[in-house]
């Protein structure tokens, strides 16, 4: 197989020789994190810029010929256009990067990535939310590193779903189809069949699978679309949504993704060394190399010892319902045929996942993974222990502590999340290459060196760009949808840039308790409409369109921002993706997140609002449990956990009133005579120095290489050389 490089004509018959190499630019997503690439292509076209919400593929496909020519003759800009390409160059060349220095013999041999959501830029709609970011997230910091890394995932052509709420506050799903031609998309060759794809058995009919390539800087992400004419209609919908229709169509895409997964690397001729599960989604992967191995003549404990070797599995969530697990007819109905090939029964089939949380047994999915993985782990450190108390169970001989599931917490990716007016204080301050360094905590100790009055006027530039943001927002939704008042008084038009704004958006399960702030609606209001130091809350985020509670939090909160007696205090900025987010985690002064825990398995948006200064005010879960220091934000601690889950929310909701009146709401509003929070910039000091180096995915990937692949690899290394 091979992909095809000819770009699309509509933009190639624009592009003078000069410029050629911006299309290759524009189809590589290295640009959304390099802020010198971002900068060529706002020259190309500022207005189209921000009507494409930045989409370099829409900028060219609309920008005039004329403009184009006119920048050929432009030395200011070629001078920036060389230079772009050459850090591009450089990057793609990789001699220098972290990897290939630590690592020079272990180069050849590639790491595989599979997830079911990959969140790389709000152009192309393939993620839900944490778990689809984190995924982008890390492909990009590998790239950043040097891995040999290589990831695999659905090209889902309606994507999660565009949020609209109706006139009560409803949530309504909307799902337009995604066209290729406006993506950083390109199509890969297939040649070996007729239907121009790849084959997968999926029960008793066999579905076709074409490939789209997805740069990402010097990564390759592969994406699987089953939209091919010869499919029958309902199988091309296999891939239509994320995390859309019912159990037997969830089995049916991860069939696709773990087993057609594998095969789409063979017929790209790459031979990976390290497997990387994320998430559950992709466990049938397992089988799929387990089933290779059998044809090859091993036995099946041969081949699930090779296949372990090589196998890296993260959990990412602690809550029961979001394993996948798959009641024993799906099995069934699916694998019939398959299990004869590993050389199986069914019941030798079935106890590979066989489990019984209490409600019943089911294929589960993490199971299956845990099983046939040699190396497993969860997203922070209370998350870790967590699961190993959770999985015990397959392990009885061992002590909880003993279970060999491990963490590595989450971090985000600096150069995607962190905003300009920042950025240029970092590098003033800090290091003109602190991006490069970022993970050198003596670096960070030079925040101490950034005036106050600076780094509090980079944060007042961040919030000025979001609250403009939100009112663009609003305005074209009157213009387009004729927006009635009591909705635009809930989208934010009201908010006051002055005053103190709390931020809190994510996904809606019911887990994460959006609706917290306002368990005391009396004591809510007091410090809502205090006429000298106001507190302002903006929300945003969706639910799953199947989860009705979700939609009911949601809706209830909607209504309260809509409400007159809020005084347009309390906001809800409606279709929240990647692009919205990127301002309010800016933006926000406090950012606000308030799980019942340890539901909560880490979390990043919090850590991408504190490389901006924004200061946190949160459950101690997940990764503020590690993070936090009594100097760098705010616990919300109550000192009390109960299985009552109605008293556990009454004694929370106390503890963060009381935060916000005795601490939050007096330290942003003490001014000194320049009208400087001296004190609420200290901390915002200490949140950046503590939180820059270890909360970043340059130390992630890092700990997943040393930690996990590196000994995977080696593993497999040795395997391969006994077996010779």
């Amino acid at each position: 197989m091979q992909v095809e490089i000819r770009e699309r004509s509509v933009i190639a018959e624009k592009l003078t020789p000069r410029l050629a190499r911006v299309a290759e630019l524009a189809y590589n997503f290295w640009w959304s994190w390099n802020r010198p690439a971002r900068d060529l292509f706002k020259q190309l076209d500022r207005t189209l810029w921000t009507t494409t919400r930045h989409n370099p593929v829409r900028i060219l496909r609309e920008v005039p010929k004329e403009r184009v020519l006119s920048l050929t003759r432009d030395p200011a800009f070629l001078r920036d256009f060389d230079a772009v390409l050459m850090e591009l160059d450089r990057e793609t060349r990789n001699g220098h990067l972290w990897y290939p220095q630590a690592y020079p013999n272990l180069c050849a041999h590639p790491i595989a990535y599979f997830s079911a959501e990959f969140g790389l830029h709000s152009s192309l709609p393939i993620y839900s939310g944490g778990l689809g970011v984190l995924s982008g997230d890390h492909t990009k910091e590998a790239s950043d590193l040097g891995l040999p890394f290589v990831a695999v995932g659905f090209l889902y052509e309606q994507g999660y779903f565009r949020q609209r709420l109706d006139h009560s506050g409803w949530q309504e799903a909307i799902y337009p189809p995604l066209d290729p031609d406006e993506v950083a998309l390109r199509p890969v060759t297939q040649e070996q069949d007729s239907c121009g794809a790849i084959l997968v058995q999926v029960g008793d009919r066999e579905i076709c699978l074409k490939l789209w390539e997805v740069m990402v800087g010097r990564t390759r992400v592969y994406l699987i679309d089953a939209g091919v004419e010869a499919n029958a209609p309902w199988d091309r919908q296999l891939t239509a949504r994320l995390y859309g229709g019912d159990r037997e169509m969830r089995i049916q895409q991860e069939i696709l993704l773990g087993i057609g997964g594998v095969r789409v690397l063979r017929a790209m001729g790459i031979q990976p060394w390290v497997w990387h599960i994320n998430e559950g989604h992709s466990a049938f992967m397992v089988l799929e190399r387990v089933r290779e191995y059998v044809a090859q003549g091993l036995t099946f404990d041969e081949a699930r010892e090779r296949v372990r070797a090589s196998t890296v599995f993260t959990t990412h969530t602690p809550v029961p319902a979001g394993h996948d697990a798959f009641d024993f007819g799906l099995i069934d109905k699916y694998f019939h045929d398959f299990w004869p090939q590993l050389g199986l029964t069914r019941e030798d089939f079935l106890e590979l996942g066989s489990y019984s949380p209490g409600y019943g047994a089911a294929f589960n999915m993490t199971k299956l993974a845990l099983q046939v993985s040699g190396q497993a782990n969860g997203v922070s450190a209370l998350h870790g222990e967590v699961s190993r108390r959770m999985w015990q169970s397959l392990w009885p001989d061992r002590k909880v502590e003993d279970v060999p599931i491990g963490h590595v917490t989450n971090g985000v990716h600096l150069s995607s999340w962190t905003g300009e007016a920042m950025h240029q204080l970092y590098r003033r301050y800090i290091s003109p290459d602190w991006v490069r360094r970022q993970d050198d905590p003596l670096l960070w100790a030079r925040v101490e060196e950034i005036p106050d009055g600076e780094l509090w006027d980079a944060h007042v530039i961040l919030k000025q760009k979001m609250f403009a943001t939100i009112r663009e927002r609003a305005r074209q939704d009157w213009i387009t949808r004729s927006t009635p008042p009591e909705q635009l008084l809930a989208s934010g038009i009201f908010l006051d840039p002055n005053a103190l704004v709390i931020g809190f958006s994510r996904r809606f399960a019911t887990y994460k308790r959006a609706n917290l702030i306002f368990q005391d609606l009396d004591r809510l209001m007091r410090l809502v409409h205090d006429p000298y130091r106001p507190v302002q809350v903006i929300f945003a985020g969706k639910a799953h369109p199947a989860d009705d509670p979700g939609k009911l939090a949601l809706q209830r909160l909607y209504n309260h921002a809509r409400d007159p007696k809020f005084g347009g205090r309390s906001a809800f900025v409606e279709d929240y993706d990647m692009h919205v987010s990127r301002y309010l985690i800016q933006g926000v002064d406090v950012w606000l997140n308030t799980p019942r825990k340890p539901n909560e398995a880490s979390g990043t948006s919090g850590m991408k609002a504190a490389f901006n200064g924004v200061l946190n005010l949160s459950i101690l879960d997940g990764w503020w449990a590690e993070a936090y220091n009594g100097r760098n934000g705010w616990a919300i601690d109550a000192g009390v956990e109960t299985d009552d889950w109605d008293e556990q929310d009454r004694t929370d909701a106390a503890a963060l009133y009381r935060i916000l009146e005795e601490q939050v709401v007096p330290l942003y509003y003490q001014r000194d005579r320049d009208y400087v929070p001296r004190d609420w910039v200290a901390m915002m000091r200490e949140a950046i120095r503590t939180i820059g180096p270890q909360f970043s995915t340059r130390r992630m990937v890092k700990e997943y290489t040393e930690r996990y692949y590196v000994p995977a690899l080696q593993a497999s290394l040795a395997l391969e050389a006994q077996s010779q």
